[in-house]
């Protein structure tokens, strides 16, 4: 793939400064169809309501901060400080249901033609107006539609992830610049150009004991289990929301969760282990010990694939999903650039 003039840093900035490993998805030229909600009030029944289980692989470090540095004998590190991650009673890593979710959506965002979810004042004014967030529930976006907007809490609900047998291990992580979204490259005639999107590599750039900020960190083959419940989603919703989770067999690929991102760290695989269905309504409301229709194995291929379709038909821009699937494809030959950012 050819270099992008969006990883290129402006002439005036410092030499020494490592181009950005990221690219941007350009926005769909159509305006967004916005269009009302499916709601809340019923489970619609020529709509997909039911839980997706999954597991998730960490393939390279994995840290999500909490905002907290603590002493590390208050959690079990030899280190004296270190920035922490959620943990649960046990001491077990867990991701956060908001970090998964705002993950996921800004997958989903890209490959519809959908509005950014959040932007900040500073970029308000060179955002182009079709983009700026949904603020009227009655006429939303496809993503908002699925995972909210104001005034409006979605369709989904993002259970906080688990992990599965292994407590933190500590890392070190270099100084990163912030984002610097005054570059050039993110602007298309004065507006800002895209969805940014850093790519996966092979492996992480190690500053070594004593040179970076410590850090608890999920290690390679660290394993997460979490689910998400949905209700009222359409056939081409639930498919866009399997794409967005890596599960369209001709478009693979992987996320890119938590800090660290230019350096390497964040990379994680998606496995849809099983799907519960709520296909039987009336006994869904009657019958206190209703079991719902549980998917897994070949049937919950077939299922997914036939979701998968539906949404290629109703609601992915196939331009955006064919440049985003080249960014997050997974495995990688891409090394990780040296140098500061």
């Amino acid at each position: 793939m050819t270099r992008s003039p969006y990883n290129s840093p402006r002439s005036s900035e410092s030499e020494d400064i490592s181009p950005k490993p990221y690219e941007l998805i350009p926005f769909p030229r159509n305006r967004p169809f916005l269009k009302p909600p499916s709601g809340h009030h019923q489970y619609l029944r020529d709509r997909q309501h039911g839980t997706l289980t999954l597991k998730l692989e960490v393939q390279t470090a994995l840290h999500i901060s909490t905002g907290v540095i603590a002493l590390g004998s208050d959690v079990g590190s030899p280190t004296p400080l270190i920035k922490t991650m959620v943990q649960d009673n046990e001491k077990k890593l867990m991701i956060q249901g908001s970090s998964l979710k705002g993950c996921i959506r800004s997958v989903y965002e890209a490959i519809t033609n959908s509005t950014l979810a959040v932007i900040s004042p500073r970029h308000r004014q060179k955002t182009p107006s079709e983009r700026l967030p949904c603020r009227n529930k009655e006429n939303l976006c496809p993503a908002s539609r699925v995972f909210g907007a104001l005034d409006w809490q979605g369709l989904v609900e993002f259970s906080d992830a688990q992990c599965e047998t292994i407590e933190a291990v500590t890392g070190f992580m270099p100084s990163l610049y912030s984002p610097r979204s005054d570059r050039d490259a993110y602007y298309n005639r004065g507006f800002v150009a895209g969805r940014k999107f850093y790519y996966h590599t092979n492996s992480v750039i190690e500053p070594g004991e004593n040179r970076g900020v410590p850090i608890q960190a999920a290690g390679r083959t660290y394993t997460f289990s979490t689910k998400i419940h949905f209700m009222n989603l359409s056939s081409a919703e639930l498919g866009t929301l399997l794409i967005a989770l890596g599960q369209d067999p001709e478009y693979p690929f992987a996320l890119k969760v938590g800090g660290g991102k230019p350096i390497g760290m964040g990379t994680m695989t998606v496995a849809v282990e099983a799907i519960e269905q709520v296909s039987d309504l009336r006994d869904r409301y009657t019958n206190y010990t209703s079991e719902p229709n549980q998917l897994s194995g070949q049937p919950l291929q077939q299922f997914m694939q036939r979701m998968v379709e539906a949404a290629h038909k109703q609601l992915i821009e196939q331009p955006q999903l064919e440049q985003l699937a080249q960014i997050l494809r997974y495995p990688t030959e891409r090394e990780p650039p040296e140098g500061m950012y």
